[in-house]
């Protein structure tokens, strides 16, 4: 018999449309649902009868305010449509779903070119990794210039972006399409060189292009009037590859909604495998921190447009709504995912929420919360002193939804005060924060050190305490109480960001500790160290492009420098001039009206939010929020202490005097000598400008420098935030989305299919041969001839300095083979495992044993041996190890910077 051929199966692709306000996305939906056959009509948002803008509001206000899903099928490919709101109050929401995007059509009206939104969405699409096709609108417009829009998007946005509406048409216009193909050409060498060989460009590597996102296909037409529509189409069926997913399931939740009957669904793309009606799906891979759970999924829905159809199995790579799940959050990982995604775009004004006398505050509390699963960004906060909502918002377009729906939802008629700006808090440099909660029969004691970060980078917890000193699972009840709380600063009472929160010291009682006892002294430990240390007020910068006639650039630069802002040097572009910078929030108002009135409306003003930067006024917003860290008791910066049978408060600056456990930080200022004789300035040297920890366990002391304080955190929270491939679709495995390699089959009605098996990254292992390596290294030989235990405390101190650089699973070996009746011991020493060998095993033996074991899954483990025994390095090569000689292991130690042989 014959081979059989396997089925091939058709392309889907998951596709989301952006844009800004008014340039025409909705009608392009319209019409490409039109095309594909979904509706016989196109609908206009004028006329209120658009297939996805079905909402009532939506109907009234003309726009986009919920993201919406169509499903259409063109030629070879079933596309999942996104339609996304383009207005700036609604751009949560058109983030969120960004996470589970193959690709995205920019639509860009041509008679305006790119507007300001424009930068923050190719911004958004960057960070995100998704493959980008842009539709330039309303080409039927008098004074509409292909070329004049093409060369602004190539100079304002990215010069790969490329027309490339005759590639598909061969025979048709070649003197154009001849300008196409070499305009697409020089976006990838791979390009190019096909290119130069054959004067084409396969829709293979033109896809492969487009994936990695190095050309940026671009389409011209009319939405409106359905030009370019199939052209698009053709383009998104050529130029798209399709990822096969992991078996594994898996899925990532973009939006929480309820339907008209208040039901509430769970709307996510399943990456992974497929899900079923009634299968259990949970957080145990993205949970860490959080309480860990599994439901079930009573009923799958495809929904296209209002409407949906409810089926029994979704496949990888398919978008769906969810019923019976309850504790989702958008951004949330199931299954195998991970990792749960936050959101860039914050809100930057907060706003009072003004109940009518005869509503209860906590009753319209637990409703809010309702909306604040659906809209996460709305941070709904509950002040307790003043039974107070205060909730954040984009804006003056979304304030007038959220009141319309508390009132078709809830019943609730509110109003919002004149708002403010939402400020935050950090540290300027490290402290340590202690605290204590001994009422009777209660016990605790934290030790953290906080450590200001990056700009942008949030709050990040790790551990660095011994569980010697402290339980494990202590441990992470105090990461979980950290990671669970809105914590508050001391300046203004504004949330804390940008900081590195660190466990290095704890204690515990056997008899009278509970969960909760954690709890407040985790808080206090906070609050005490933020009241000791300097501490920072940030508030929101714009980053702003103010584009107005030369005459008026004086006054433009007057207005900034007035405002706080910077700009960089002002560019020419015909007879008007641009500027470019930052600028405080609070200071910018409604500037863009001033700007229209100087200017005679020739001006024009963009902003988008730049982050958190120090406040341009600090004491003037103290003065105004007048908030007292002291008065604040749900917050408190105190402890509390237990003596003669009674509980005691101790305020903050007494704290250390009281604390149970010694401090493990010492700031460099101080000039301290450490227990194996290091000397101020070699200390000094360990601790750099930040500072060095102690750590105590096993009877011995070691020093914890802030090169190993920077890896545990990376450890923990992976690479920085600017790491280009954080959300790689196309290329390497990351274990979040199905990945794409190699190149498309050039057969006719090739679905572009490409199978890849997403492969772990094999744990590395070093195993050292204890005494082989002290009697290698001089410095360790000698101290072995004085006393052979120091010299083996400080080989193990050394290797836990070597495996904090490494990231290793390091297994330290010392014969103990003679002692006579010995069982052989393993004990967690730091970060590292070391091993007594049982009587009549040597280390040698125990090496062989663990390499032969570990080398039989080469996939799943990479095991290197650090040993000068030639005999044995031969054993362990022959079992698949790898060898390092101990003069080799001794120069890798040094290369990775231990401070130990300085």
């Amino acid at each position: 018999m014959g081979e059989q051929k396997p089925e091939k199966t058709k392309k889907h692709i998951c596709a989301g449309l952006l844009a800004h306000v008014d340039a025409g996305k909705t009608t392009l939906a319209e019409s490409l649902l039109c095309a594909c056959g979904v509706i016989e009509k196109a609908g206009r948002v004028d006329h209120g009868d658009a297939f996805l803008d079905n909402g009532d509001m939506e109907r009234k206000r003309g726009i986009t305010i919920f993201s919406k899903q169509a499903r259409i099928r063109w030629k070879d490919v079933d596309i999942t449509l996104l339609d996304t709101p383009g207005h700036v109050d609604f751009s949560a929401e058109m983030e969120r779903t960004l996470q589970v995007l193959d690709a995205a059509v920019l639509v860009i009206d041509g008679s305006d070119g790119v507007q300001g939104d424009v930068h923050t969405l190719w911004r958004l699409l960057k960070r995100y990794e998704v493959p980008v096709f842009l539709f330039v609108n309303k080409m039927d417009q008098p004074g509409t210039d292909p070329e004049k829009v093409l060369t602004e998007l190539q100079k304002k946005l990215d010069s790969n972006i490329t027309s490339v509406g005759k590639l598909l048409q061969p025979g048709d216009n070649e003197g154009e399409r001849e300008t196409e193909l070499e305009h697409a050409a020089m976006c990838s060498e791979a390009l190019m060189e096909e290119y130069l060989e054959t004067g084409e460009l396969s829709a293979e590597n033109i896809s492969d292009t487009v994936a990695e996102r190095k050309l940026f296909p671009c389409f011209f037409g009319s939405a409106l009037k359905q030009w370019g529509i199939t052209e698009l189409l053709d383009g998104l069926n050529a130029y798209l590859p399709q990822p096969e997913y992991p078996e594994e399931f898996g899925a990532r939740v973009y939006k929480i909604g309820r339907d008209n009957a208040g039901i509430r669904l769970s709307y996510l793309k399943v990456t992974g495998g497929s899900l079923r009606v009634k299968m259990p799906v949970g957080n145990s891979r993205s949970g860490a921190g959080e309480e860990i759970w599994e439901e079930k999924c009573d009923q799958l829905r495809l929904y296209n447009g209002g409407s949906y159809e409810a089926v029994d199995t979704v496949k990888a790579g398919e978008v769906c709504a969810v019923t019976g799940l309850t504790k989702t959050f958008a951004g949330q990982g199931l299954g195998y995912e991970s990792e749960n995604s936050t959101p860039i775009l914050e809100p930057v004004l907060t706003y009072r929420l003004l109940l009518p006398p005869e509503v209860d505050p906590v009753v319209a509390l637990g409703k809010l919360r309702q909306l604040e699963e659906e809209e996460p960004q709305l941070h709904v906060l509950w002040q307790e002193e003043n039974r107070e909502i205060h909730m954040q918002v984009m804006g003056q377009v979304q304030m007038e939804i959220l009141k319309n729906i508390l009132w078709e939802r809830f019943g609730l008629e509110v109003e919002f005060d004149a708002g403010s700006i939402v400020y935050k808090e950090t540290l300027a440099e490290p402290v340590e924060g202690i605290g204590h909660f001994e009422p009777l029969r209660h016990y605790a004691e934290v030790h953290l050190l906080l450590e200001p970060g990056e700009r942008g980078s949030g709050l990040q917890f790790a551990s660095l305490c011994s569980e010697d000193m402290l339980d494990r699972n202590w441990q992470r009840l105090i990461l979980t109480h950290l990671e669970e709380k809105r914590h508050v600063g001391v300046l203004t009472g504004s949330e804390l960001t940008d900081l590195r929160i660190l466990l290095i010291a704890g204690k515990a009682h056997t008899k009278h500790t509970e969960g909760g006892d954690f709890r407040q002294a985790t808080y206090r430990a906070v609050r005490q160290g933020m009241r000791s240390g300097k501490s920072i007020l940030l508030e929101p910068w714009f980053s702003f492009r103010l584009e107005v006639p030369t005459e008026n650039l004086g006054r433009a630069m007057s207005d900034i420098t007035r405002m706080n802002g910077s700009f960089e040097a002002p560019e020419t572009e015909g007879n008007n001039s641009v500027l470019t910078g930052s600028v405080p929030v609070a200071s910018m108002g409604d500037y863009g009206k001033e700007v229209a009135s100087y200017t005679k409306g020739h001006g024009r003003l963009s902003c988008t939010l730049k982050g958190y930067e120090p406040c341009h006024n600090p004491e003037e917003v103290m003065a105004e929020i007048g908030y007292d860290p002291e008065a604040d008791v749900v917050n408190p910066t105190g402890s509390v202490f237990c003596a003669h049978g009674a509980g005691f408060q101790v305020p903050w600056d007494q704290v250390p005097e009281y604390a149970h456990v010694e401090s493990s930080w010492k700031p460099e200022k101080e000039e301290t000598k450490a227990a194996d004789g290091i000397s101020d300035a070699g200390l000094q040297a360990v601790n750099r400008q930040q500072g060095a920890i102690r750590q105590t366990g096993g009877g011995v002391e070691r020093i914890i420098s802030q090169e190993e304080i920077e890896e545990i955190f990376r450890q923990t929270y992976g690479k920085k935030a600017e790491d280009p491939h954080r959300f790689r679709r196309y290329h390497t495995s990351s274990g979040n989305r199905g990945s794409y390699t190699g190149s498309l089959a050039g057969s006719a009605g090739d679905t572009g299919m490409r199978k890849v098996v997403p492969q772990e990254k094999p744990e590395e292992y070093l195993l050292v041969d204890g005494y082989n390596i002290i009697f290698a290294w001089p410095e360790l030989r000698e101290l072995a001839k004085i006393n052979l235990d120091s010299a083996r405390d400080k080989l193990m101190d050394i290797l836990c300095n070597y495996q904090g650089y490494q990231g290793c699973r390091l297994i330290l070996v010392y014969d103990a083979y003679k002692v006579k009746g010995n069982p052989g011991s393993t004990m967690k020493y730091h970060n590292i495992e070391v091993v007594y060998t049982k009587e009549a095993e040597t280390a040698d033996q125990y090496i062989e044993r663990t390499t032969h074991q570990l080398g039989a899954k080469p996939q799943k483990y990479r095991v290197t041996v650090a040993t000068s025994d030639a005999l044995e390095q031969m054993i362990i090569w022959g079992n698949g190890a790898t060898r390092m000689s101990a003069l080799g292991l001794k120069a890798a130690v040094e290369a990775a910077g231990a401070e130990y042989f300085k």
